[in-house]
């Protein structure tokens, strides 16, 4: 990861979350605004995760021999696993595990072309990049919680989504998309500014969704189908209360895998 890549990790949140709480504050009360405002102040000088450079961006998982797949991770720090320090741990990681040791018993040849602190503009160039040399099987693409805590417009962050789903798919290219997670959930934000970020990243999913299935992929809601967990556990979460532990990977792992696995399922049939 280049400086520049790891001073967007290092700053991108407490900005994001300060221009959150900026727009909250001209429509809150005299009391609501004080509120809000040390909420942001504390939330912008929290120590977040940062992106652990020695962790492995490739590696191939599985039986010699099994039938191969190709599986790329696009998309923010959820796609790179900041949170936790073991390939095995990362979404990527336990996804591959999955496919490995499940029924069709893939050898997995994983990678990921993610950026902590990406935005749905940035991935034109991740697909450029998952795009170069061989062409993956199976793209799944985490995005959108960066573009819900900095208040960005859902059309227009969700084009930019479909945009890079219809290009990985006009390069024959299975998708699998994981929506805006349950940013209510995330314990490095007070209330109320947790729920106006909740909101966000609600709006944000539902966008999301609909670009994405006019563009051919596949949709996951994570918000759905994992947020109560992460609300009922903050196990889920890492020591920074924003980005997921190796439980909180482990849930969204077994949350894709079916869309997943079916993807991969196509790619073996061509």
């Amino acid at each position: 990861m280049n400086e520049r890549s790891e001073r967007k990790a290092t700053t991108g949140l407490p900005v994001r979350l300060g221009k959150a709480a900026a727009l909250a504050l001209l429509a809150g009360t005299v009391g609501g605004t004080a509120v809000l405002a040390g909420e942001a102040f504390v939330a912008r000088h929290r120590r977040y995760a940062q992106p652990e450079l020695g962790l492995a961006l490739r590696a191939t998982i599985g039986r010699p021999g099994a039938p191969p797949l190709r599986l790329v991770l696009i998309g923010d720090s959820s796609a790179l696993g900041v949170g936790v320090d073991r390939l095995d741990d990362t979404i990527g990681g336990q996804l591959a595990n999955l496919l490995a040791d499940g029924p069709s018993g893939r050898l997995v040849h994983l990678s990921s072309v993610g950026v902590s602190g990406s935005r749905s503009t940035d991935l034109a160039t991740q697909v450029a990049r998952a795009l170069l040399g061989e062409r993956p099987d199976v793209a799944l693409i985490l995005i959108g919680a960066n573009d819900a805590t900095g208040l960005r417009r859902p059309g227009d962050a969700a084009a930019y989504l479909g945009a890079a789903v219809h290009r990985l798919r006009e390069a024959r290219v299975e998708v699998v998309v994981g929506t805006c997670p349950d940013l209510g959930a995330v314990r490095a934000i007070a209330s109320p500014l947790r729920q106006l970020v909740g909101w966000a990243g609600r709006r944000m999913a539902y966008a999301q969704t609909v670009a994405v299935l006019d563009a051919g992929g596949t949709v996951v809601d994570l918000a759905t189908e994992t947020g109560p967990v992460f609300r009922a556990d903050a196990g889920t979460l890492c020591h920074d209360g924003f980005h997921p532990s190796a439980d909180g990977y482990r849930v969204w792992a077994h949350a894709l895998l079916p869309a997943v696995a079916a993807a991969a399922a196509v790619t073996s049939r061509r």
